[in-house]
Formats: C-alpha cells, structure tokens, sequence
C-alpha cells in the first residue's frame, strides 16, 4: 500500500477511535461517579480526585471497544462508498487494505498496558481513598445535624446538634475510648470549629466539659474548659485520610506479580487475582482482536461494490456485544473459579482465528481481480463507478 494512503487511512482510524473513545469514557465515568459521590462529597471537593483517579481504569477497559467501533465505522464508509473495490481495483490485497487498522491496534495495545500497569494502579488509589472519605464520613462538610458518627473502628464517636456555617458546629458531643491512658472520655461543648490542616483536622471547641471514667473505677472527674483542641482523623488540606488496607488493582506490576504467590492459598484471593490480571494483560489484547473481527465482518457482509446496505452498518453491533460478554464473563466466571481463565483465552482466541480465517477468505475470493488491471478490475465491478 503506498505510504501516503497508509496514513490517510491510519489517521481516520485513530481519530474515529478518538471520537469513539471520548464517547463511551464520559458517560461510564460520570454515571460512575454519580452513582459512588453523594452530593455533599462534590461539595466537598472530592469530585476531581474521584475523577482522576477513574478516568486511566475506564480508558483501558473500553479502549478496545473503541478502536473495534472505529474500525468497523470506517470499513463501512469505505464498503458504502465503493472505496474497497477501488482499493481493489488497484491491485491491493484486503491484508493490504486491513494492515492501517492493523498497526493502529497494535499501538493502542502498547497503550492499553500502559494504562492498565502504569497509570491505572497509580490514580485507583486517589479514587479508593475518596470512597473511603465517603463511605466513613471523614470530610467534616459531609457530616449531617443530628446524627452519631464513629471513627478509628468505633473507638471515637461523634454528634453535633446543628450547623451554624459549613465549618462551626453549634452543641458538639464527641466520646472517645483511650487504649493507652485506659480511660473513657466524654467530651461536650457548645461550639466546635473545624479547622482543616494539612495531614488531618483539628476541632477548637469553646464552653465545654469533659468527664473522664477510668476503666478499673467508677470514679468520674469532670473538668470545664473555655478553649480545647483535638485532633479528628478526616480529610486535610493537602492529604486524604491513610486507609489500612489496599486492593490487588493498586499493586505495581511487580508487586502485582508477586502477590500471586500469596493470593493462590485462597480461593476468593485468587478469583480477584485472576480477574484483574486478566483486565491489565488480556483486555488490551482484545483492541486487536476486535479490530480483525470488524474488518471480517464488515468485508464479508458488507457491499464492496458501492450499493448502501444496512448489514455493513448492523455488524457494528457485534464489537460491543463481544466486548461486553469478555468483561461480564471475566468479572463473574474468574471471581467464582480462577480457571476459567483458559475458557475466556481460548474464547477469544477463537475470535481471532474466525476473523482470520473470514479476512482470508476474502482475500482469495479478491485473487483474480487483483490479476487485472485497473480499468477491468472497475469494469468488472460497475458500480463501484457509480459511487
């Protein structure tokens, strides 16, 4: 193919891939994120950190599904408008028309692994570390009137009376249980500020008590105080709360790794193992299997010739579909057995094999015209003339 129409065809690839991309990432990602932040986490400004750290999972994930749409998008204008069997007419193979697609793919499988090893691990952790500042109610600006809330596993609970502004409490309780100095403290004042500092917040509470309960007497002390500060383990300024525990998708690609040896003991470990390794090393192979079954099913269903059918434009439905059946099957078949790993390869390498084998047949069935010159390879297909 010469060069100049490699990268005509190549860059309308990548653009529609483009298009197609931002098409299918925004609405996942904001349905994401409205199902995941309530109203008073966007107020609180953890809609960008949710955001970021979404973004690189969901760009990997439907990246493949993307350039296979794109792929299959373009071969159908090209089939519609008679530019396939011009392209023929020029005395090149289909593996010749199909090599543009065929590289794009291949540089956005490159892409793929870069997102699901590099950037994806990286930003999932910011989002884990949102939906722990909501799931926990460890931004102050979440915390509703009226309500008890408890920290550090229920070692320190929390009730303030009503809101006087976003960050002043008016007629705060806090009790808290001290492992070290073994003694139960309960703390009441009748206005709190929260005061947000870099690694944490600190409350300065006016007009209040404490009372303090040893654990070995009944024996109580109450103390009044004017001013009196603690520090609570929320959200800073600069930092999200540090959580205790991390996911198998924050792990690097060698930590990752490594964790097999770990994650194989257990059952369920092993399932969740399994099921992202098969996101970060299989679902960006899928950008080259989906791009070959969209130009086998659009050059063997689809009309050469120039005339306008509508099953050039209905096999574009087949690339989600597949797509969508390799996700749902690797998120429920690998969590309940991490086996089926070899049921879901062999399913798509016999995707790979058909679109081969159809683009193969194509290709034959194409010979005899490619023999031809150009003027009878047109006159032999007259309406690719009249488009």
């Amino acid at each position: 193919m010469p060069r100049l129409l490699f990268l005509y065809l190549a860059r309308r690839i990548l653009f529609s891939t483009l298009v197609v991309q931002l098409a299918l990432i925004v609405p996942v990602v904001l349905s994401y994120l409205l199902y995941t932040l309530t109203p008073a986490a966007i107020r609180a400004g953890l809609l960008a950190p949710a955001l970021i750290g979404t973004m690189p999972t969901v760009g990997f994930i439907t990246l493949p599904m993307a350039v296979g749409v794109a792929t299959a998008l373009e071969f159908a204008r090209m089939s519609n408008e008679g530019m396939i069997a011009v392209l023929y007419a020029l005395r090149l193979s289909v593996w010749s028309v199909c090599r543009p697609a065929i590289v794009c793919a291949g540089a956005l499988v490159v892409l793929g692994y870069g997102l699901a090893n590099l950037m994806a691990p990286y930003y999932a952790s910011g989002l884990q570390d949102v939906i722990n500042v909501v799931r926990n109610s460890l931004n102050h600006r979440m915390l509703d009137a009226a309500h008890f809330y408890t920290f550090d596993n229920g070692v320190k609970t929390l009730y303030l009376q009503r809101w006087e502004t976003p960050d002043i409490a008016v007629n705060l309780f806090v009790r808290q249980i001290s492992i070290e100095k073994r003694q139960e403290e309960t703390i009441t004042a009748a206005r709190a500020e929260f005061r947000r500092q870099p690694s944490g917040v600190v409350v300065a509470l006016s007009n209040g008590s404490i009372q303090t309960k040893p654990f070995d007497t009944d024996e109580v002390r109450i103390a009044n105080f004017d001013e009196y500060a603690m520090a609570l383990p929320m959200q800073g300024s600069e930092a999200l709360p540090p959580r205790n525990w991390r996911g198998v998708y924050e792990l690097t690609l060698p930590e990752f790794i490594a964790n097999w040896q770990v994650a194989k003991l257990d059952r369920r470990q092993a399932g969740e193992w399994m099921a992202e390794a098969a996101k970060r090393f299989g679902v960006p192979l899928l950008a080259i299997a989906h791009t070959l079954l969209a130009m086998a099913l659009v050059l063997t269903f689809g009309n050469v010739t120039g005339r306008r059918g509508g099953l050039s434009s209905l096999v574009i439905i087949a690339i989600p579909a597949a797509h969508i059946f390799f996700l749902v099957a690797l998120e429920s078949m690998l969590r309940a057995d991490a086996r089926f790993a070899f049921l879901l390869a062999a399913v798509a390498a016999v995707e790979v094999a058909v679109s081969i084998l159809l683009i193969f047949r194509r290709n034959m069935s194409t010979s005899p015209m490619r023999r031809l010159s150009g003027y009878e390879a047109l006159a032999t297909e007259p309406q690719s003339l009249a488009a």
